[in-house]
């Protein structure tokens, strides 16, 4: 099954499933933050694969290198490596070591292994109680898009978009990890001034939500699907055809998602050209169409995406982005120590 395929089926479904015992669900996704603490040199990091296996082997040291550069500890998760058709082990065996490394007082933090798809399909079995009373780092980007949503609108839990740990992490991610994770202070996220295209010039203050386009409208209509309500909303997606795009941002319209939101940020959507381009909108229209008639700041060109070279971001964190400036700046302390 395509990632296409399964965000329909999953659309279609995630209203009918059931709530489970051990989560801590609310209904209106209005719950206190809660801070995860930082961590230090020395600590233990688990990684997981809460949704595709890994192509190749390539990855695990790669994973390795990432980690120890850093000065921490590893400890794989106990299903690493499984695989069960496109995903890392069946449903069990992914919710298993998740829930393991959010329980384990021995790990700090957490880093997804790699993104893919699959990780919808353990949003309704998550024990959102468990990771609320063990509150850690949770670091992910793209399917893991639908973690940080369902984590933080069930449980009020900030965790981390940014590098996966299989990705070869620049000097730059590797200072923001240090910056964020160590020392508590989130950078002033701030792209090449020739990269960023205003939409909409302008500051805008709220909640930064979003992550990967094609995850987020999978979710509209769940529990999980966040309230945008003074957010800034930043998106990023890889392998989707303009008309594709067109047609998840119809879905976020309709949603009531782009009418509430203060600001938007979009990043990089790799690969993401028609392939037959006389006959389609390019993705610069879709953004004009869609984002510049709601008036709110806006802007394109973020280190958002599919790319080595990411921003960390903070999913649920109070913000301020600048639209003239393309920034994101953290107003609010995002650690607990």
């Amino acid at each position: 099954m395509d990632k296409r395929t399964f965000i329909k089926t999953l659309g279609l479904g995630m209203a009918s499933l059931p709530i489970s015992s051990g989560g801590r669900v609310v209904g209106n996704h209005h719950l206190p933050v809660i801070h995860p603490p930082v961590i230090s040199r020395g600590d233990t990091v688990g990684i997981i694969t809460p949704s595709s296996a890994l192509v190749d082997d390539e990855g695990y040291a790669i994973a390795e290198n990432n980690i120890k550069i850093l000065g921490l500890r590893l400890q794989w998760g106990k299903y690493v490596g499984k695989k069960y058709g496109y995903l890392a082990g069946k449903d069990e065996e992914r919710l298993a070591d998740l829930h393991e490394m959010f329980s384990n007082p021995e790990i700090k933090a957490i880093v997804c292994l790699r993104g893919g798809s699959g990780a919808a399909r353990l949003l309704d079995k998550l024990d959102y109680g468990l990771i609320a009373r063990n509150p850690k780092i949770f670091l992910g980007y793209s399917d893991i898009t639908a973690f940080h949503q369902a984590i933080y609108t069930q449980t009020g839990l900030v965790t981390f978009h940014g590098a996966v740990a299989n990705s070869r992490w620049t000097p730059m991610v590797v200072n923001q990890f240090e910056q964020l994770f160590f020392s508590g202070k989130p950078p002033v996220y701030a792209a090449a001034q020739n990269r960023i295209r205003t939409l909409t010039p302008g500051t805008a203050d709220g909640k930064l939500l979003g992550g990967n386009l094609t995850v987020l409208t999978g979710m509209a209509g769940s529990r999980y699907y966040p309230d945008f309500n003074n957010s800034i909303l930043f998106l990023e997606d890889i392998g989707e055809e303009p008309y594709r795009i067109d047609r998840m941002f119809s879905q976020l319209a309709l949603s009531g998602a782009l009418q509430k939101i203060k600001g938007f940020v979009f990043g990089r959507c790799s690969d993401c050209e028609a392939k037959n381009p006389g006959n389609s909108l390019t993705l610069e229209q879709i953004l004009d169409d869609y984002i510049k008639p709601l008036g709110i700041p806006a802007y394109q060109g973020a280190l958002i995406g599919h790319m080595d070279e990411q921003f960390i971001l903070p999913v649920g964190a109070k913000v301020r982005m600048d639209a003239s400036q393309g920034t994101i700046t953290v107003l609010e302390h995002i650690f607990s120590t």
